[in-house]
């Protein structure tokens, strides 16, 4: 299980409790070492919210200590180019511009862009300028939104 899905597990119902949605995790293990939690809510985030979800999720990785070093946590709104980390994130996005990239190379590349078309079990459909890419969810990196202005 990776450290995100672990810390996912725990702290989704605390996350839940306060009444947000967790949107997903961000683990940078570095020199510095980055946990970023991204939620959301339907009156959107301001830093209020931000602050009272990680004093509560401060608390709750104290005592159930999944990472065993120094890091720091971050606890943000989405933002305009919203990371994608589920099926079900992609579900509600369809029709929308979508950065992909991916761990290993398909057809000699990692980076994609296209739109959001279909999402299948455990594969998304994305419109890469005409042709269709199927990506499993678990080939994915990282994803975000693009917002055209």
């Amino acid at each position: 299980m990776k450290i995100e899905d672990k810390i996912t597990e725990i702290l989704q119902p605390v996350v839940c409790s306060l009444g947000y949605e967790l949107v997903g995790i961000e683990f940078i293990s570095a020199k510095s070492s980055i946990l970023r939690i991204f939620i959301d809510s339907e009156k959107g985030i301001n830093v209020d919210d931000c602050q009272k979800v990680s004093n509560q999720v401060s608390a709750t990785l104290d005592v159930e200590d999944p990472i065993p070093y120094e890091y720091i946590l971050e606890v943000s709104s989405p933002g305009i180019n919203r990371p994608i980390f589920s099926l079900n994130d992609y579900s509600k996005f369809i029709d929308q511009q979508v950065r992909i990239k991916l761990y290993d190379k398909k057809n000699g590349k990692k980076n994609f862009k296209g739109i959001i078309k279909e999402v299948l079990e455990d594969n998304v459909l994305v419109d890469c300028e005409g042709i269709t890419e199927t990506f499993n969810l678990q080939d994915i990196k990282k994803a975000n939104l693009i917002i055209d202005y």
